[in-house]
């Protein structure tokens, strides 16, 4: 469980109810919420949540470190609330629907170093793309 709204209270993060609500809406393990997806289930808890509210909290609390934007083949942005335990992600190629999966190893040291061409590597995105079991049926 990512326990969005517990880090924010650690951190002091002012939790007006709308902040509150859209951190409750993105808690959880494998989400991954456009921020329309975002909106739509806070207004379900405030209805008088706007969709500007929606925006700007979701961009503070990419910048503050606390959720990350996944850009997927040219889809929406969605917003992952793991942003604190390293993962890749698996997508399914035709509904888009993306699961956090954690497989062992290392993908930096997977990089030899005659194919890093000098780079000093810090931070590796890896998405597995395929077919999930609903499409699929």
């Amino acid at each position: 469980m990512s326990d969005l709204l517990g880090r924010l209270r650690e951190r002091g993060w002012r939790l007006t109810a709308q902040r509150r609500v859209v951190a409750e809406v993105l808690d959880g393990d494998h989400v991954h919420l456009t921020a329309d997806e975002v909106h739509a289930r806070a207004a379900q808890r405030l209805p008088e949540i706007s969709r500007a509210t929606v925006y700007n909290t979701l961009r503070e609390l990419v910048h503050r470190g606390e959720v990350l934007e996944v850009s997927t083949d040219g889809r929406a942005k969605r917003y992952d609330p793991n942003a604190h335990r390293p993962h890749h992600h698996l997508l399914c190629a035709r509904c888009g629907s993306i699961r956090d999966v954690h497989p062992t190893g290392d993908p930096l040291s997977d990089l030899p170093p005659s194919q890093s061409f000098g780079f000093t590597v810090s931070e590796v995105e890896v998405t597995y793309r395929g077919i999930c079991p609903d499409c699929a049926a």
